[in-house]
């Protein structure tokens, strides 16, 4: 990955790769789960900690094989492995894309055939490179497990590749493992070898086949990183659409695992909805907006919108261009419009902030509306202060309402006001100069202007200024 960070902890879709492999695991319901770390393994093990708490790790100190790798997992159970009974799965940490259904179906196929251990496959359209199953022509178990460097030609023509994932019976994949040896090219034990081990004793060898190729995947660079995010895309797209999600364009639009939709929420273009972030019932979303832990009500609508761990209540509107920071919730029909920035406020039922503003560290009552290019200036230099304005107030454009302060129900503030003080219920708030004219100004001190003929000339005919 040539990454700093270790190659199960990058990111898939807002899960890491191990989280991924965790969670499919997850639905096997296993009495234990156990993570083999080596590289980086305190990063690993805490990150593992914090996503499964339930799920124990074991340390391969020294990377000797895959056969080494179970044999610590093993003695990483409770209780060890000595009294070991039923079925062990081994799964690879870096195959985001396996589900808990496939890997469901490789256990019923384990358990209803019998076999000392079962091979999860996949047919693929070019197998160059991986190891090819080879079975028995008759009962169909399989017979051995050929790396492409040492296929012949018909077994290079098999088109069934190993996975690296296996159901084991646990008494006997135990006993197995003690007799690998390590006398290959890398001096490692080897994972595959207990296959030919417990061939060779008499136990049954099978195979259960993915359905879908690409979930056996493996994560080795950024670029098959890309491949894999493409696909896991794709699957979730295709889930919420046909759980009656409207997704205008699937190529240009991301979701996470963790996204949620009610039935005919529409997502447009160049959306991204990332995190916990979920769409209620007739919501629309975008075009190009991006969603983080964020909710979006029944019927609302976000256009062009960055939105962070917010709220959006039923039939509110977003946007265009509107960012919404942490902790900004939006009651029912209410409005954030074009270029207004909210962040830490609460925004009532039916009140409006349409144009160019900040509301930050705010409670705003219901049905009110805040004039064009408002600020409320919140932070003094050390510390960040709360304003409330009340419920059917107009507060004029150009406003500043300096924090601490508190505008009440039914008051008005006049255009280009810097509101310092409470504003009693009903009132009206003027804060700013009284205007002056000077007359005769401009040609007195710029003469020869532009603005000065143009000026004379108005006063020759005082019609064509009107």
């Amino acid at each position: 990955m040539k990454s700093a960070t270790p190659k199960v902890l990058h990111e898939l879709c807002g899960r890491s790769l191990v989280g991924h492999v965790l969670a499919a695991s997850r639905e096997l319901n296993p009495q234990q789960l156990v993570v083999v770390v080596g590289h980086e393994r305190e990063k690993v093990s805490a990150h593992v900690g914090a996503v499964d708490s339930e799920a124990r790790t074991a340390v391969q100190a020294e990377q000797n094989g895959t056969g080494h790798a179970v044999r610590m997992g093993l003695e990483g159970l409770a209780g060890g492995s000595a009294d070991l009974d039923g079925t062990v799965v081994v799964v690879c940490g870096d195959t985001p894309l396996l589900t808990g259904g496939t890997l469901q179906a490789l256990s019923a196929t384990h358990a209803a055939d019998g076999n000392a251990v079962t091979v999860l496959t996949a047919e693929v359209p070019d197998a160059t490179g991986y190891g090819r199953i080879v079975r028995d022509n008759v009962s169909g178990a399989v017979t051995a497990i050929v790396e492409h460097k040492d296929a012949t030609e018909a077994q290079r023509a098999i088109s069934e590749i190993n996975s690296g994932v296996f159901a084991f019976d646990g008494r006997l994949l135990v006993e197995a493992l003690k007799q690998v040896r390590t006398d290959n090219s890398q001096g490692e034990e080897y994972l595959t070898d207990v296959l030919g081990i417990l061939r060779e004793a008499g136990h049954r060898v099978g195979a259960s086949v993915a359905r879908d190729h690409r979930e056996i995947a493996g994560i080795n660079n950024r670029v098959q990183l890309a491949e894999a995010r493409r696909t896991l895309n794709e699957r979730l797209l295709e889930q919420a659409m046909l759980a009656g999600v409207t997704v205008v364009d699937p190529a240009s639009t991301f979701v996470d695992v963790a996204v949620t939709f009610e039935r005919d929420a529409t997502v447009l273009p160049g959306t991204q909805l990332l995190g916990a972030s979920h769409l209620a019932e007739g919501s629309v979303v975008g075009p190009n907006s991006r969603l983080t832990d964020t909710r979006v009500g029944a019927g609302a609508r976000v256009d062009n919108t960055v939105a962070y761990s917010s709220e959006v209540g039923p039939e509110a509107s977003v946007g265009p261009f509107a960012y919404l920071r942490p902790g900004t919730r939006l009651g029912l029909k209410s409005k954030i419009g074009t270029f207004v920035e909210a962040k830490n406020s609460s925004i009532g039922e039916g009140t409006k902030v349409p144009h160019l503003s900040y509301v930050g560290d705010a409670t705003i009552g219901d049905h009110t509306n805040i004039g064009a290019a408002s600020v409320f200036v919140n932070y003094d230099g050390e510390s960040k202060h709360h304003s409330v304005v009340g419920s059917h107030c107009k507060t004029g454009s150009d406003n500043m309402f300096v924090a601490p302060v508190t505008i009440g129900d039914g008051a008005y503030t006049a255009a280009g006001s810097v509101i310092t003080k409470d504003v009693p219920a009903g009132s009206l708030a003027v804060a700013r100069g009284q205007q002056r004219n000077i007359e005769g100004w401009v040609a007195r001190k710029r003469p020869g202007s532009s603005a000065a003929k143009a000026a004379e000339a108005a006063s020759r005919n005082p019609e064509s200024a009107d």
